[in-house]
């Protein structure tokens, strides 16, 4: 397909968020004609509101797909390598679990910041242009018509050749494909919400060990710690939307506190705390799926909008940003055919995205009740041990996930098989062992045990003999 011919070809871009941005380069770098409506006004002239979300972890793919449009490094050198989980116990001990081997971390990435630095690199395109203050009304993917409604409240209709949805977890875009047949559409809320916390700088460094991803992992509540460029750490606690509804005066917040993360406060602050606790209520977490992915040659979702998960696993930036690198890859391989790219890039990430949200809905669990068990930590060890020996034969699942390309679902499917390797061969192991130290035992009684066998008889024998049962026996033991 030569230039021109591409050029003619407009994409509208829905969502000006993080995939949306990202989205936008990749389509903007294939000469395409890209426009971005993005709802918010432009977050690089505008005070960014609390609440928004979560610290974000960037990992390998994540990295790729920004290496593809030459923003890894950029990116990179603004982010702070995590290198382990630190987790922290009532009692003040703290132990960390490494995410992998010495040379492998993640990166603690401001979600501001990287918007930031995408929607400059969408605007450098001089085929791309970002309508801020611009909301989606209406979407008709068919007819290749979308409405959106500017700052001066007139609707206008736009003519595009194909619609992106990068619209989030409440998409517009993908409301209005689930009126479309054969469209399969669930969510799922998790009984637990999110709060964020700031625990400040110390004498201008770190309050605590740099390099790690901080858990304070308490059965139900927990609260997970990322560091800051300005020295900070941003802290959000996660639990059960009736426990944050029972703490209602300052009184009950620091009693909380107190009892379940009591190191945490003289970190955040007391004062601190509880002006942070009152200041907004408990974010929500959603975790969407869907299918399929895209509607003909007119219409696909990306990000969020395809597939919103809860964020204990750390995937969800990495997963969208993987949509757009996989779209990117097909392009390759159709040479732009968007009739035979969109079909295979529902295939392809369907059962990819699907694998990363329930992953994460496992790690939820895992987090907050099982990071402190010795019985996980064990295993953990396990994992590590069988990685060194075999490193291509035993890949541990977060190793897979996190650093590296294997798709998500085949990750499970090789988890679910190493699991139960790990298993047989625990039992096997633990049956040699048993064996092996009953057969010490047995021969140091010799043949000792055969006597009581005998006993009785020789009873009875005394017995008829004497009219009494000695306890004795006649060998005199």
């Amino acid at each position: 397909m030569d230039v021109p011919d591409v050029q003619r070809k407009r994409i509208a871009v829905i969502g000006g968020g993080l995939v949306g941005s990202l989205n936008a380069c990749f389509l903007a770098k294939r000469n395409f004609r890209v426009d971005v409506y993005e709802a918010r006004e432009d977050i690089r002239a505008a005070q960014l509101s609390r609440g928004r979300s979560i610290n974000l972890a960037l990992s390998y793919r994540g990295r790729q797909a920004l290496k593809a449009i030459g923003l890894e490094e950029q990116i990179v050198s603004q982010g702070i390598p995590m290198r382990a989980r630190m987790i922290h116990s009532l009692s003040g001990k703290k132990s960390a679990i490494p995410y992998g081997t010495k040379s492998q971390y993640i990166l603690s990435i401001s979600r501001e910041n990287l918007n930031k630095d995408l929607l400059t690199a969408v605007e450098k395109y001089p085929n791309a242009k970002v309508h801020f203050g611009h909301r989606l009304l209406k979407c008709n993917p068919e007819e290749g018509v979308i409405t959106v409604l500017g700052s001066d409240k007139v609707p206008i209709d736009v003519t595009c050749d194909l619609i992106v949805g990068c619209d989030g977890a409440y998409s517009t875009v993908r409301s209005h494909l689930m009126k479309k047949p054969r469209f399969d559409y669930s969510q799922q809320y998790i009984p637990h919400g999110y709060m964020e916390f700031t625990i400040p700088p110390k004498n201008g460094d770190y309050a605590m060990e740099l390099n790690y991803l901080h858990i304070w992992p308490r059965n139900t509540f927990m609260m997970i710690a990322l560091p800051n460029t300005n020295k900070s750490f941003t802290c959000t606690l996660f639990m059960p939307f009736e426990d944050f509804e029972n703490l209602v005066t300052s009184s009950d917040v620091l009693t909380f506190f107190q009892k379940y993360f009591p190191d945490s406060i003289p970190l955040i602050g007391e004062q601190a705390l509880v002006r942070d606790f009152f200041l907004l209520p408990a974010q929500p977490m959603i975790s969407v799926k869907c299918s399929s992915f895209h509607l003909k040659s007119h219409c696909v979702l990306m990000g969020d909008a395809a597939h919103a998960i809860v964020p204990f696993f750390g995937q969800g930036m990495n997963a969208g940003f993987e949509d757009c690198l996989v779209f990117d890859e097909l392009m390759d391989t159709f040479n732009n055919d968007l009739s035979m790219c969109l079909p295979e890039y529902s295939r392809l990430r369907i059962p990819d995205d699907h694998a990363i949200s329930d992953l994460s809905m496992y790690n939820y669990i895992e987090m907050r009740a099982h990071v402190n068990s010795r019985w996980f930590i064990f295993q953990k060890n396990v994992e590590r041990f069988l990685h060194t020996v075999m490193p291509s034969t035993f890949i541990p699942l977060y190793t897979m996930v996190t650093f590296s390309r294997i798709r998500y679902h085949e990750a499970v499917l090789r988890w679910h098989w190493q699991k139960k390797v790990i298993k047989k061969g625990l039992f096997f192991f633990g049956t040699l062992i048993a064996i092996g130290s009953t057969y010490p035992c047995m021969c140091s009684m010799s043949l000792r045990p055969l006597h009581y066998f005998r006993r009785p008889w020789d009873w009875l024998t005394c017995f008829h003999k004497t009219g009494r049962a000695s306890l004795q026996t006649p060998w005199g033991h």
